[in-house]
């Protein structure tokens, strides 16, 4: 019965889109597939600057990247992409993200991902090999741009 009133819960706040509510729930999926497939572009043997800025170009002027379990925090561009450029550095043997599901809400989704790589960070002598579930939520501006990205890693 729980688990009825829940699903019931959930339908009626997916589908209740309030005249403030931009985006339909089919276009913030593709949102999430987009976010999804540039993160996943800039995490390969082969990225360059060029994956790394499209990825960029998804945010907002003024984001917040929240990374919750380390407490740091991402609100410069510049800074993210210095960051990232200084990752590719490191020997990306192979890198995958899997979407297990999406759920959606007012101009916010959740996604609940699976990361899976293998890495040699440039500072270590040590190849490291993960695979993590984590949930990401997405929140978008008017323009449809990433305003806040909250990252629940696991």
């Amino acid at each position: 019965m729980i688990k009825l009133t829940l699903v019931f819960i959930f339908l009626i706040f997916s589908f209740s889109i309030s005249a403030n509510d931009k985006f339909t729930a089919e276009q913030l999926i593709e949102k999430a597939k987009a976010f999804v497939s540039a993160k996943n572009s800039r995490q390969q043997p082969n990225t360059t600057t060029k994956e790394i800025d499209h990825y960029i170009s998804l945010l907002s002027d003024n984001f917040i990247d929240e990374h919750v379990k380390f407490k740091f925090t991402y609100t410069d561009k510049t800074k993210l992409r210095s960051d990232m450029v200084g990752k590719l550095k490191d020997e990306v043997i192979n890198s995958n993200i899997e979407i297990k599901e999406i759920m959606v809400g007012a101009n916010v989704v959740f996604i609940k991902m699976t990361e899976m790589g293998k890495v040699k960070p440039a500072h270590l002598d040590k190849t490291i090999e993960y695979s993590k579930t984590n949930i990401v939520s997405l929140e978008f501006n008017e323009a449809g741009l990433i305003k806040h990205i909250r990252r629940h890693h696991g």
